[in-house]
């Protein structure tokens, strides 16, 4: 059970996103749909696991010079792998997603959590850390992606939930949306830490 602590701190009381703060670039450019949001946090999820199993299990062969570019090789690695089977099953997706699957390799939520815990923890508890991180990473992108989609098509997950001539708030397709969005999941969820 003590290992269990690695994979629901990432969830809520150590969120990447709305706790943390860290990642943002993809959050605000990514979430525009919830469908986005769910891809964009598998990709990263499976990036991130699989990245901190790979660490941690070689973290006393690397000479303590090196972490860092092998880190990112490890990484890019992975990457790689989410890119060619994106591109070949879910292609949608992959172009809706644009540069920012390439950009996984210099997310900073990977690279702090290989830096931080993969290089000074065992595979096991490597492995339900990055999970952890990836699913409330995953969580906090559906949940913004879906207002944003809500709120400004009218949709969820591609289906109508409001009338087709609906009036929607055009502002949460954009950028500013994102921030508007995300302040008030932000604020919202500390409220719930502070409450616990």
């Amino acid at each position: 059970m003590n290992h269990m602590r690695h994979f629901f701190k990432g969830i809520i009381k150590e969120n990447p996103t709305l706790v943390l703060l860290i990642g943002m670039c993809p959050v605000l450019a990514t979430s525009t749909t919830a469908s986005n949001g769910i891809g964009m946090g598998a990709a990263t999820t499976f990036v991130l696991t699989m990245s901190n199993i790979v660490i941690a299990s070689i973290k006393n062969l690397v000479p303590n010079k090196v972490r860092i570019p092998i880190f990112v090789v490890v990484i890019a690695s992975f990457v790689t792998i989410v890119q060619m089977v994106m591109q070949a099953f879910v292609p949608g997706l992959y172009k809706a997603l644009g540069v920012f699957v390439p950009l996984i390799v210099v997310n900073c939520i990977i690279l702090a959590r290989a830096e931080a815990f993969a290089q000074k923890n065992s595979v096991l508890d490597s492995l339900l850390d990055g999970f952890g991180m990836g699913v409330g990473f995953t969580l906090a992108l559906t949940t913004l992606g879906a207002i944003r989609e809500v709120l400004g098509n009218g949709t969820i997950f591609g289906l109508q939930l409001l009338g087709e001539n609906a009036n929607t708030i055009l502002v949460f397709i954009l950028s500013p949306g994102a921030f508007i969005a995300l302040g008030y999941l932000i604020a919202l969820v500390n409220q719930l830490i502070k409450t616990k």
